[in-house]
């Protein structure tokens, strides 16, 4: 199976270039199935249903989130509806929608579950003991794990604590694209964060004297998005094995 997986798309500027170049990216591929982080997407920060629904429309097969998922009330009757679009599996059983989806693809299934870290985020249910549950509920060949986290040690850890049980966790939530993709010993695949899909000339998919404000001030700044300029698409391709769902191959790509 070959698999697309996508980093944090921010705001309009970047759901419209995701749109623009995923078509020939999933050629050149041959992908088989595409999942994006989209808990940016919408304008103004979060996820909106219509944010959701451009991503699908535009090839994009699976929504993964994080922190920022509840952000916008009008998402939370659009997760319970659309399985597709996921949260973070350690938030409370309690809140909208799901972590993870039994995704059928007819020559396969693939498990994909959404974790969020604990490290500087959340005070949620611990991501090891949620994924041990979620793994012993749903037995799979195809499993991926988006785990949108902010500390690259506690993402390394759940690669390593997952490897081998797993065919590949990916990182998101930083927007900056590591040089760390590989192949764990165990056979997953790894990377600790996958970047985003929005303006390069950008702090993170934000306005540069934004966020400069905000540190020479230490006041509170409305992070503003660019509405034009050029675009970067990050991401990584997987290419898995049929018959165990081991990675075989892990490139990160950027797009522009």
């Amino acid at each position: 199976m070959n698999v697309l997986m996508i980093g944090d798309v921010v705001a309009q500027i970047g759901c419209s270039f995701l749109r623009q170049k995923l078509y020939a990216l999933k050629k050149q591929w041959q992908a088989d199935v595409v999942i994006a982080n989209g808990e940016n997407s919408a304008v103004g920060n979060g996820i909106l249903p219509h944010s959701a629904t451009f991503l699908l429309d535009s090839g994009v097969n699976l929504i993964t989130t994080g922190n920022h998922v509840f952000r916008r009330r009008e998402i939370y009757s659009y997760l319970d509806e659309n399985p597709v679009v996921l949260r973070p599996a350690n938030y409370p059983d309690s809140c909208p929608g799901k972590g993870y989806i039994v995704y059928d693809l007819g020559k396969y299934q693939l498990l994909l579950i959404n974790l969020m870290g604990l490290s500087y985020l959340e005070p949620l249910a611990n991501p090891f003991d949620v994924a041990d549950i979620l793994l012993k509920e749903h037995p799979a060949r195809f499993i991926l794990v988006d785990f949108h986290a902010e500390a690259t040690g506690e993402k390394k850890a759940l690669g390593y604590y997952l490897d081998g049980r797993v065919s590949a966790v990916v990182g998101t939530h930083t927007h900056v694209q590591t040089a760390d993709a590989q192949i764990l010993p165990g056979g997953s695949g790894y990377i600790t964060d996958l970047g985003m899909t929005g303006p390069i000339h950008s702090v993170l998919g934000v306005r540069p004297d934004c966020v400069i404000r905000r540190h020479r001030t230490a006041l509170p700044t409305r992070f503003e998005v660019p509405e034009e300029g050029s675009c970067q698409m990050d991401g990584v391709f997987l290419r898995l094995d049929d018959q165990t769902g081991r990675c075989l191959e892990i490139e990160a790509f950027q797009v522009r």
